[in-house]
């Protein structure tokens, strides 16, 4: 009986340590991209981003998501996906005001979407 509750409190432990750094895993993955964003979205208001810093913050993110597919849905990963493919595309035909929509874009996801895994009641139920 007793070997059964600590085995119990102790898988409950493992469970919520494991809930504790896949959050921590998402959250700074996402808030070094969001950087890393930031610093292009200034570049595009600034017209002074060329395809390479775009293609440079997407070949961050490739790298970001190999991790983050493991922890987080598919779709979720997707959609930032095909807001840099554009914005790509767009600052290398310097179409500045349709890249800066959609890297604004990015920024939203980038910082709803770990709110979406985030260790919290809403969540859990």
């Amino acid at each position: 009986m007793v070997k059964s509750i600590i085995s119990a409190i102790l898988g409950l432990l493992i469970l919520i340590g494991a809930s504790i750094v896949e959050n921590k895993v998402v959250e700074n993955s996402f808030n070094n991209f969001g950087n890393r964003l930031q610093i292009l979205k200034t570049k595009i208001e600034s017209e002074t981003a060329v395809k390479n810093d775009a293609i440079e913050v997407q070949n961050y993110w490739i790298k970001e998501k190999q991790i983050l597919h493991v922890l987080i849905p598919h779709n979720e990963i997707k959609e930032i996906d095909l807001w840099l493919a554009e914005s790509v595309s767009l600052i290398e035909t310097k179409t500045y005001d349709d890249a800066l929509a959609k890297i604004e874009v990015a920024i939203e996801l980038v910082e709803q979407i770990p709110k979406t895994f985030a260790f919290k009641i809403g969540n859990i139920m």
